[in-house]
């Protein structure tokens, strides 16, 4: 479905340009789950802005990011427009300043809503409470004409999750989506996710520093560093069998008992939830 082939983005240093991402490739098929890993400033975040056509005026680019063949980084803006929401799905790493502080959580599902498709205001409100209700928003009806601070950082990113799904996309880019929220509720918006790719058949693109979130919720690995893949393939080969030595490096780092939930035998159930895995 998406094929990164080659891809390098660039900006303008004092020395000459500052390669962010380098010579990356990488692709993702129909219904399947990617995780992106690396610590901060590998790579992870632009290499999903570049997807999306959100990158800065001043990158420079180079190579290919093809969606079912067409070449995302030769698109203008208004056909980026309509690849947005409708074709690929993005959910940011910090749904506090993600979302409008002047506009309703209802609004904010609604506008891709009736700005795509043309419905009516009431049609919209009503697929907006249909869509809280599906990523489990305690009390939609009353939630629905709620603002962003009089939410907790759980139920705004279950607003994120919703206005990236409102236009029904095939791919979804969930960029650090447990970031900054506790341990429970963390595993509250991967059960979401996990269900909306078995639901929808959606494709997932997971980009974390957390192993554990990778190992829990993805068929396939890319481990970044310094804007390069390391290591790519099948999550568990690459978490349990690690080829680099970056790779590697990432897993020591892990306390023990995390580490465990990762594929190391003997320490079992409360190693895997250590790691962020599932109960």
């Amino acid at each position: 479905m998406l094929a990164i082939r080659n891809l390098s983005v660039a900006f303008p240093g004092p020395e000459g340009p500052v390669r962010v991402v380098d010579d990356v490739s990488v692709e993702v098929g129909r219904g399947e789950s990617l995780g992106i890993v690396g610590e901060s400033g590998s790579g992870k975040s632009m290499l999903s802005l570049a997807t999306i056509g959100l990158l800065p005026k001043s990158a420079r680019t180079s190579g290919g990011i093809l969606l079912e063949g067409r070449n995302i980084l030769t698109m203008g803006e208004k056909e980026l427009c309509g690849l947005r929401g409708r074709r690929i799905g993005m959910i940011f790493q910090e749904p506090m300043t993600a979302l409008n502080p002047a506009m309703t959580a209802g609004q904010q599902i609604a506008e891709g809503i009736r700005l795509h498709h043309g419905t009516g205001r009431a049609e919209a409100r009503a697929e907006a409470l249909r869509l809280l209700d599906r990523v489990r928003i305690p009390d939609p009806a009353r939630r629905i004409d709620s603002y962003p601070h009089e939410m907790s950082g759980g139920q705004r990113q279950r607003v994120g999750i919703a206005i990236a799904l409102a236009l029904k996309p095939d791919l979804l880019i969930a960029d650090e989506p447990t970031t900054a929220l506790d341990v429970t509720v963390q595993k509250e918006i991967l059960d979401i996710l996990d269900e909306l790719v078995a639901d929808l058949g959606l494709s997932l693109i997971l980009i974390s520093h957390d192993l554990g979130v990778i190992a829990r919720s993805t068929d396939r690995t890319l481990v970044m560093c310094r804007g390069r893949a390391v290591e790519d393939g099948p999550t568990e080969a690459v978490l349990r069998n690690p080829t680099a030595q970056y790779t590697r490096d990432l897993i020591a780092a892990l306390p023990r008992r995390a580490r465990a939930g990762l594929g190391e035998p003997g320490l079992g159930e409360e190693a895997r939830l250590a790691a962020g895995g599932t109960p």
